[in-house]
Parts: structure tokens; C-alpha cells; sequence
């Protein structure tokens, strides 16, 4: 069991006598009625996990860290002497307490506290609780789960995308369909992951469909399957992505470069809850959660026609919107530091500020492919600024054209220390930019989806500029 730390002795405490009894009771929680534990046994369970947590929906908790862990009981209460002191006149001094009981689960018991505990929103005097409870303790909230809190993708400094980060548990608890908007390389998938982790379809599939990498006429059959005959190359009967996570989460990333011709039969799938393999004279009925993700303005998309209105708010029910990495530069140095853990690199204080200055058009992703670089690079050493040349894109040094931005071709340098008008040098910075993915192509030996993650960009953009500069990748296969 975690347990706060003592408060200092210059800490301003409340008197112990128990005057929460004279504050009002929160609006939602007036007219409820006491919920009391059952008489008869609590039925046996196969498996109860030795630890579990509890979570902060907000960032100013009153634990000081994201998840704190619990190992056979925590108490809470205003004593200095609970695990959890909760310093508040809306808290007795010995308010609840959350147990473990063999074969039996996990508990949550009040303590004939003043103002009662309440279990999503009900007064409870004992209760077993679940995966994603919301407890409330006095004016403290907290959410119980049987899975740590992940530092490294799901907290942040920033208090716009941790406020949206504190919605995930509420969103893993439905069925909902969600839409996760926001620039490749943000972690879109890392999110999906999460929301299924801590879902009640958790023990069941995941499975991951990227719209973009796939052609049109092999999507169909990706998704919803075929029958053995069905076209040319079906040799044998194929279960689809729809049948693969039956029970589970289906991730559709890049859902905005899904075929328009498909988007009807999609959205025919989340509706009636049934698909139709190719070939197929006959529906199967599916359960799936179905969480999508793009890197596009898909209301834009609507607008122009190229993706269905109906679709997009049938995908739309909850939704999260991660930002770029440049947008939430009070975790850098935070992620950095995950990251040089896990690949067991060393890098100097002067080598991370000068890092700080990259745009990091790549966001995460191209942040890890600086640190696995590195690893490759300098393995055991400490890395310094003069080293950066070699495990950095040449964009991030203002001595070397950037490569042509993926969404702007007129976008300055992001060195930002160009002013040449836009227009003007264009044609050499496609050249550069050509030259740069042949070497990539060739290094990679023609792997597009490697490539397309050393240049930072999304595959999509990657196809758009190999059809634009005619480059066919499978020259470059050996």
C-alpha cells in the first residue's frame, strides 16, 4: 500500500472535531437513499487481482501523483495517520476504507463517516466495487481500476489535454463509438489501446485496421471477409476485421481515407450491428467497439463530399482530440526521459534543450525515432548537442533545406529562419525533397511504411508524393 507523505509541521491543519455534519450535501446527491450491503454472502470470484488503484478525474488530487496503488487496503480519512488523508472539513477523520478479500473481490466500506461515501453517486455503507468505479469522498472524486494510471501517454502538464485525458475512463465504459482527431504521430493508437485496456471488452480482441494502407479493392474484404472463390487469389474462406474482434474493439485508423464507395456498408455495419462478407449471400451479425481515428479535418471532408455526414456523426459519439507535441512542450522533457529509459539512452541537459527547439512535425513518433536512433548511435555514451547532426532530420539545422512541409508546400522553414516569400524556390525544395525520399526508399529497400516514418510523414502523404514525383518504391526492393 502507497501511502501519502506526512504534511510538514508548518502545514496549516483543521481542527478534529468533526463539523462536516453543518455543510450542505452537493446538489446530485440530495434525495438519495442509503444503500446498504446485502445479507447473504458476496458470491465467490474466480480471480481477484492482488493490487489496484485509484485515479484522479481531475489533476489537482489530493494524492500528488496520477495513479496511487493499493496492496490489500487503503483508508481514507482527514487522521493523519490514514493511508490516504484527505484534508478537508467535507471528510471525517476516519471516513472509508477500500479492502481486498480473498475470492471475493475488492470492497469499498464506510466508516460511519458524517457525510457518507458515496459509489457512483449512491450512498453506500459496503459495496464490491468494479473496474472504473467512481468513488466520492467528501469533495474528492476518484475513479477505481484494476490497471495503473500510464504515466508516459496518459497524464500531462498541459491542462487543456489532461482535462480530456480525465474523460477516457468515462468513454472506456460505454459502448460508444469514438472519433480520436488529431496530427499522425500524436498516439491515437496509444489512446484507442487505452480505452479498450480499460473497457469492459478488455480480455477481448483488439484489432487494428489502417484505412489508408490498404487499396480499394482489398479493404472490403479486410474488413468484413470473403468467401473462398468470391475474386481472383481467394483461395479459401477469411474472416474480416469485424469477425477477427468479435467481443472486442475494432480500431479503424485513418478513417478518413476510407473509399467512399465503402463508407455506406460501413456505416450499414454500425447501424445493424450485421456484415456481409464478399461474396456472401447472407449476413452475420457482429459485436464490436468500434473506435476511429484520423489525421484530417473530416467536417471539411463532409463539406467537399468526400465522406458521409451520416457516418461521421455515427462515428462521432464521444471524442478526443490529441494535440502535437509542439502544443503540449510541458511534457517534453518528461517523455524524453520515458523514452531514454526504455532504450537505455543517455542524453545530456544541454542536448535536450536544443531538442526543445525542433518543431517536431513528427510529434511522438518522431520523437521516439530520435531516441531509438540514438540508442543505434551512441549506445552507452552521453549524448551531447554536436551529436544531434547524426540522429536528427537534416530540417532541424536552419544550414540545411527543410523538407517541403506535408500539409503547407509554402510553409517557411521550420528553422524559422527563412523569409524568402512563399513561391520562390519552390521547385529546389521539391527536388531536395524528391532526392530525400529516394534515399530513404533505397536505405529502407523500398519498405514504404519505414519510410514514410523516417521523413515524418503519414504513409497517405508518402503515397501522394511517390505518385507526384513518379517514383515507383518496388525498384528499390531487393
Amino acid at each position: 500500500m502507497l501511502a501519502t507523505p506526512t504534511p510538514s509541521k508548518s502545514e496549516i491543519r483543521l481542527p478534529h472535531d468533526p463539523i462536516e455534519g453543518r455543510l450542505p450535501r452537493p446538489e446530485h446527491q440530495r434525495g438519495l437513499m442509503m444503500r446498504e450491503a446485502p445479507t447473504e454472502r458476496w458470491p465467490r470470484l474466480t480471480e481477484v487481482p492482488e493490487r489496484a488503484y485509484l485515479t484522479s478525474p481531475t489533476p489537482n488530487s489530493a494524492m500528488g501523483v496520477n495513479s496511487l496503488e493499493i496492496s490489500g487496503f487503503l483508508s481514507m480519512g482527514r487522521d493523519p495517520d490514514m493511508g490516504l488523508r484527505l484534508d478537508s472539513d467535507s471528510v471525517s477523520l476516519r471516513h472509508c476504507r477500500i479492502e481486498r478479500r480473498d475470492s471475493s473481490g475488492w470492497f469499498l466500506r464506510d466508516l460511519q463517516s458524517t457525510n457518507g461515501t458515496y459509489l457512483n453517486g449512491s450512498r453506500v455503507s459496503e459495496a464490491r466495487l468494479k473496474d472504473h468505479d467512481f468513488i466520492q469522498v467528501g469533495e474528492f472524486s476518484f475513479y477505481f481500476t484494476e490497471q495503473p494510471w500510464r504515466a508516459l501517454e496518459l497524464s500531462s502538464k498541459s491542462p487543456i489535454w489532461e482535462a480530456e485525458l480525465r474523460r477516457l475512463p468515462q468513454f472506456a465504459k460505454t459502448d460508444f463509438s469514438v472519433l480520436l482527431v488529431g496530427p499522425s504521430g500524436s498516439g491515437k493508437e496509444i489512446l484507442a489501446e487505452a480505452i479498450h485496456r480499460h473497457s469492459t471488452r478488455a480480455k477481448m480482441p483488439f484489432v487494428a485496421i489502417n484505412c489508408s494502407a490498404l487499396s480499394e479493392s482489398l479493404i472490403e474484404s479486410e474488413l468484413f471477409g470473403h468467401l473462398r472463390g468470391s475474386y481472383t487469389g481467394a483461395t479459401h474462406d477469411r474472416k474480416g476485421a469485424f469477425e477477427a474482434a468479435r467481443g472486442g474493439t475494432l480500431f479503424l485508423d485513418e478513417i478518413g481515407d476510407l473509399p467512399l464507395s465503402l463508407q455506406p456498408k460501413l456505416l450499414r455495419a454500425l447501424e445493424a450491428k450485421e456484415i456481409r462478407p464478399v461474396g456472401s449471400d447472407r449476413c452475420i451479425k457482429t459485436d464490436v467497439r468500434i473506435i476511429a481515428a484520423t489525421h484530417k479535418n473530416l467536417i471539411h471532408l463532409v463539406k467537399l463530399g468526400h465522406f458521409r455526414e451520416d457516418l461521421y456523426w455515427r462515428l462521432n459519439v464521444c471524442s478526443m482530440s490529441p494535440p502535437a507535441l509542439r502544443d503540449r512542450m510541458e511534457d517534453f522533457t518528461d517523455l524524453v526521459y520515458q523514452l531514454c529509459r526504455s532504450y537505455r539512452v543517455r542524453l545530456s541537459h544541454n542536448a535536450i534543450e536544443r531538442l526543445r527547439e525542433h518543431s517536431w512535425p513528427g510529434n511522438i513518433r518522431e520523437l521516439r525515432s530520435v531516441i531509438q536512433r540514438a540508442a543505434a548511435y551512441y549506445p552507452g555514451q552521453n549524448i551531447q548537442p554536436e551529436d544531434l547532426a547524426n540522429i536528427m532530420e537534416p530540417r532541424l539545422y536552419p544550414e540545411v533545406m527543410p523538407l517541403a512541409d506535408s500539409v503547407n508546400p509554402h510553409a517557411q522553414y521550420l528553422s524559422g529562419s527563412s523569409s524568402t516569400p512563399p513561391g520562390v524556390g519552390q521547385n529546389v525544395i521539391r527536388e531536395i525533397e524528391r532526392e530525400m525520399i529516394i534515399r530513404r526508399l533505397t536505405a529502407n529497400r523500398g519498405n514504404q511504411r519505414k519510410t514514410a516514418q523516417d521523413l515524418g510523414l503519414p504513409k497517405s502523404t508518402l503515397h501522394d508524393r511517390l505518385r507526384t514525383y513518379g517514383i515507383d518504391p518496388n525498384q528499390f526492393k531487393i
